[in-house]
C-alpha cells in the first residue's frame, strides 16, 4: 500500500470481527512504527502497554467512557508519555502523537483496523488508566486495534479555506 492511499484509506473503527488474536509480530511491527516517529532531540518520551486479555480491556472500558469498542477489539495498545525522559522541553505529548499515527497506518498496512481514544489532558480518564495499567507514565491513549467488521466512509478531507500560504 503506497503512503498516500494508505492516509486516504484510514478510518477510526468502533467495531471489529470477534475471537480474532493478532499475531504478536504485528504488534511488534505496530510498536515498532510507532518507536520509529520523531521526537524532540530523540528522547522517545513513550512507552506502551498492550492489552489482550477480555479482563484488562473491560476494566480500561470502565475508566475511559469513549472506548466501547474494546468489547469487540482484539487488542488495546496503551501509549504512554514519559515526560521525566525529556526534561524541560515539554513536546512529549506531540511525540507520543506522532508514535500514535505510526500505529495507526502501520496497522491498516497490515490489515487491521484502529480507533484512537484519547486520554491525557482529561485528568480522569488518565488516571483511570494509569491505575488500570500500573504505570507511573501518562497515557495520552488507547489504541483499539482489531479486524474491521464495518466500512465507515471517510470523514477528512481537504479544506483550502484552513491555508494561509504565506
Amino acid at each position: 500500500m503506497q503512503l498516500s492511499e494508505a492516509i486516504q484509506n484510514r478510518r477510526s473503527i468502533r467495531k471489529y470481527k470477534t475471537g480474532i488474536k493478532i499475531p504478536r509480530e504485528h504488534i511488534e511491527k505496530m510498536l515498532e512504527a510507532a518507536m520509529m516517529a520523531p521526537s524532540a532531540v530523540n528522547s522517545r518520551p513513550w512507552e506502551f502497554a498492550v492489552a489482550e486479555s477480555e479482563e484488562l480491556k473491560e476494566s480500561l472500558m470502565r475508566v475511559h467512557p469513549s472506548c466501547p469498542m474494546l468489547k469487540t477489539a482484539s487488542a488495546a495498545i496503551v501509549v504512554i508519555g514519559r515526560p521525566d525522559l525529556q526534561p524541560g522541553r515539554g513536546f512529549w505529548p506531540q511525540d507520543c502523537g506522532a508514535a500514535i499515527e505510526n500505529i495507526l497506518l502501520q496497522a491498516l498496512d497490515l490489515g487491521y483496523g484502529t480507533c484512537w481514544c484519547g486520554c491525557y489532558p482529561v485528568a480522569d480518564r488518565a488516571e483511570g488508566v494509569k491505575k488500570v495499567i500500573g504505570t507511573e507514565g501518562v497515557p495520552v491513549a488507547i489504541v483499539a486495534v482489531g479486524v474491521p467488521d464495518e466500512a465507515p466512509a471517510a470523514r477528512g478531507f481537504y479544506d483550502p479555506s484552513r491555508v494561509k500560504f504565506l
